[in-house]
């Protein structure tokens, strides 16, 4: 099929209502089908984390989201090194305008330091503060490892598998809540690109500190491995990293969690409650 520029297909992959964005933490609130890929994921009927919708059952978030509902493994990986999980829905998501997946870049692809990004949550608009009712958006450039890895910035803690994204005088950034959503970027036709996955800073839109996500390029192959979809009920998998490259996980403890589509009112679209495997 054809591909885009970042080697992804482009079978209905990354495109959304045109909308101008404005300079989540000194962003705006965004419109209804502005950011079609981005679910909140909840927990009885609480925001937890954000996730990216990558297929037609499913999405990327980040591995911490799930810390303390899953079943422990003998030998597991550190989150902030290993901050990337899959979850499986029980049922395919029907696409629509509002609604459909982003499009990954091939594992090669290295995006520019300084190109325009773009992060989108439901997450706090102040250190601290509570998550809010509205996805908002926000402008973030991307910031060089060897920049992000100096002693007043992050002192040699950001690894291959992440990448810095903000502005060294503060701002504009990611915040609590914000966790396992989408940092994202359009090629020069508008179709766009999953960059990385909100995953940790100090504080947020502090000067020196740039919001830190997975990188997606460096765990592409390992998103792209040829899994077979789970069969089961009502329930959601997760899908990390583990020292052996595949394992499968279910969230523990009977308690729900919803996956929602959020735009001017909540749309739920899934509900998945959990149960011990």
């Amino acid at each position: 099929g054809k591909t885009g520029p970042y080697g992804c297909s482009l079978a209905g992959c990354g495109t959304r209502v045109e909308r101008s964005v404005e300079r989540i933490y000194g962003g705006n609130i965004a419109v209804e089908g502005e950011w079609p890929w981005q679910a909140s994921l909840q927990l009885n009927g609480i925001h937890r984390c954000g996730a990216t919708l990558i297929g037609d059952i499913w999405l990327l978030t980040a591995a911490h989201c799930f810390r303390g509902y899953l079943i422990t493994y003998s030998l597991y990986p550190s989150y902030i090194y290993f901050d990337i999980a899959v979850v499986q829905l029980a049922y395919p998501i029907q696409f629509t305008a509002a609604v459909h997946r982003i499009c990954l870049p091939e594992a090669s692809y290295i995006f520019p330091e300084n190109i325009t990004c773009f992060v989108t949550g439901y997450g706090a608009l102040r250190d601290e503060g509570p998550s809010v009712g509205e996805l908002r958006q926000t402008e973030v450039k991307i910031i060089g490892n060897e920049i992000c890895n100096r002693w007043n910035v992050y002192n040699g803690a950001i690894s291959a598998g992440m990448l810095c994204a903000g502005y060294l005088e503060g701002g504009s950034d990611a915040c609590q809540g914000d966790s396992g959503g989408p940092l994202v970027t359009p090629d020069s036709r508008g179709i766009w690109y999953l960059v990385g996955i909100v995953s940790w800073g100090e504080e947020c839109a502090k000067p020196n500190k740039p919001g830190v996500y997975t990188r997606v390029t460096y765990y592409r192959e390992w998103i792209a491995a040829p899994w077979k979809p789970k069969t089961f009920g009502l329930y959601i998998y997760i899908h990390m990293m583990h020292i052996a490259p595949l394992f499968w996980s279910v969230l523990v403890s009977e308690q729900a969690w919803c996956l929602y589509w959020r735009g001017s009112h909540p749309v739920l679209l899934k509900e998945m409650t959990t149960h011990r495997d």
